[in-house]
């Protein structure tokens, strides 16, 4: 009796514990949601002048939103424990047409922030830290005082890169600055001074220097790049385990970076890029991993190197090359290359189907061209056609005008 009553209540124990793990997932998962608005077309008028908004618009059928929705819902939960005045809301843009139109969305899951009545987009990696950096950087003050050297260590404990306005006598260690005020960026354990007269606009050189000089790089990160006017050498590398060439591949294209910077630093970026989706999409080809390419994002073209890259010094001259024209741009945003683009496109989209299952292929693609042959056979068959035989042209005449024809043929008789 006591063993069988051990039994049933260690089981029962089993279920209840069960159940409150059941219940504990249920609570945080509501609790994370509380946290995230579901937004309709009237948001522009409901919202307070004054808020801030992280939205993200998506669409049911559409596999990144659902990956990103369970990242979403834990920013709305740590922002709101953090205290942050940011508000986290997101949005079905199939059926909030008016909304996603205000906001001109036309990719998903779309990321931006409404501050202030202005609008600032997301491209970064659809990452928990990427977007709450994002939202730090947005939902905080554009410019923040540092008032001492310790605020100012903290920044940078934070921050890849920091762009610093220096108007008053500086307490930095270590930085010389020729003249005051100054604007200075710090990154890769160094720092860069503004020079008007060298630089030209700020702003432009702000979007120059504000990436790191070496880094690993996605396909966010080169469409961001892309105003910076600068070339960018990739090695590209297999996306898990790497082998031996590619470790060497990518040491290469970071010592070259760090050792050689004064020289390079002015024209091209350096980083590693793991996997060749982007790449293949690019050139409109398979790419052999490892490899070395260099892009140029101002017109979507590519430099290859002539031969193997294997030394410090090779991948010196393809710098060379590239930079005194002997190594000529191929790729481009022309028309002719637009309509490979395309094609290229197409002949990606339909060799999966055909590859995986031939028989649905030929079906989905075959039975629409029978049809539209069909109907061209038959609007090409049916044709008015022309017969000089009298009797019937009078046939198609009206009654009365019928009579007088014939009175003008016996006439004519």
């Amino acid at each position: 009796m006591y063993l069988k009553y051990g039994l049933c209540s260690r089981h029962e124990s089993r279920v209840v514990v069960h159940l409150n793990a059941v219940s504990l997932s249920v609570l945080l998962f509501a609790s994370a949601s509380a946290f995230v608005e579901e937004l309709d077309n009237s948001f522009m008028k409901t919202k307070a002048k004054d808020e801030i908004w992280l939205i993200t618009f998506y669409a049911p059928w559409c596999t990144m939103c659902k990956h990103l929705d369970p990242v979403w819902h834990q920013i709305g939960s740590e922002l709101k424990s953090l205290g942050s005045p940011v508000n986290v809301g997101q949005s079905d843009a199939t059926v909030n047409n008016d909304l996603s139109k205000e906001f001109r969305v036309r990719n998903y899951p779309a990321i931006l922030m409404l501050k202030k009545g202005v609008k600032y987009n997301y491209s970064g990696p659809r990452t928990k830290e990427g977007i709450l950096d994002f939202a730090d950087r947005i939902g905080g003050p554009l410019v923040r005082s540092l008032y001492s050297l310790q605020l100012f260590q903290h920044a940078m404990s934070r921050h890849n890169i920091l762009i610093v306005y220096v108007g008053a006598t500086s307490q930095l260690k270590n930085v010389s600055l020729p003249s005051l005020p100054a604007v200075v960026i710090f990154k890769d354990g160094t720092f860069v001074i503004y020079n008007e007269e060298r630089d030209g606009d700020l702003k432009m050189w702000v979007n120059r220097e504000r990436f790191p000089n070496y880094s690993k790089i996605d396909s966010y990160t080169l469409y961001a790049m892309g105003e910076s006017g600068k070339l960018v050498v990739l090695a590209v590398v297999q996306e898990k385990i790497l082998c031996e060439q590619s470790l060497r591949y990518k040491a290469l294209v970071e010592r070259v970076a760090a050792d050689h910077r004064e020289a390079y630093n002015r024209n091209f970026y350096f980083g590693f890029m793991e996997g060749s989706d982007y790449i293949n999409g690019l050139v409109m080809s398979e790419v052999t991993m490892p490899t070395f390419i260099m892009l140029n994002l101002s017109n979507d073209g590519y430099f290859l190197p002539p031969g193997a890259l294997e030394t410090e010094q090779h991948l010196l001259d393809f710098l060379d090359g590239v930079l005194d024209g002997s190594i000529q741009c191929q790729g481009g945003n022309g028309v002719g290359q637009r309509v490979r683009r395309i094609i290229y496109d197409v002949k990606v989209t339909l060799t999966p189907i055909f590859s995986q299952a031939p028989l649905l292929g030929c079906a989905l693609f075959g039975l629409p061209l029978t049809i539209i042959a069909t109907l061209c056979y038959l609007c090409c068959r049916v044709q008015p056609t022309v017969n000089d035989d009298d009797d019937q042209g009078i046939a198609l005449l009206a009654p009365s005008l019928q009579h007088r024809k014939k009175i003008r043929n016996k006439k004519s008789d």
